[in-house]
């Protein structure tokens, strides 16, 4: 039995992962019904294979160039995450630096506030010493006077 004869027992054959349903019934008709002085070796089907293997390798081609272009995309992509992440980076460092800087201005200014506000009750002591002092005189220079 050749293998066009086989091929004649399928109906209904399992559909490839590569093939349609109308390639496997060309395929099927190619191999049921051969040409009048055409064997399976003959020109037509080895045409008719050709435009399969053909389109099989055109498809093969595609999916090579789709890939490529996938990881292009993706090593694309990669190469823009890692800019990002360095520029990040360098922000991140400098908003460090700033708040450390502010931080120690904040640092100085509480301690320059904290010696204003010792000066500001010294100062307002000494004044009210001197308002006393300068209240005794006026009475004792108010009593010599009506003496």
């Amino acid at each position: 039995m050749s293998f066009a004869q086989e091929a004649v027992q399928f109906e209904c054959p399992v559909q490839g992962p590569g093939f349609t349903d109308n390639e496997i019934q060309e395929l099927l008709s190619l191999l049921r019904s051969p040409s009048p002085g055409q064997n399976s070796g003959s020109s037509g089907s080895n045409q008719a294979l050709y435009s399969l293997d053909e389109r099989r390798r055109r498809r093969m081609l595609s999916n090579r160039e789709s890939a490529r272009r996938s990881r292009w995309r993706k090593k694309r992509r990669l190469e823009d995450l890692t800019q990002q992440l360095n520029r990040l980076k360098i922000v991140n460092r400098e908003l460090k630096n700033r708040l450390g800087s502010i931080l120690n201005q904040s640092h100085v200014l509480w301690r320059e506030n904290d010696r204003l506000m010792l000066e500001s009750i010294a100062l307002k002591s000494r004044l009210s010493d001197l308002c006393y002092v300068f209240a005794a005189m006026q009475k004792s220079q108010q009593q010599c006077s009506s003496l």
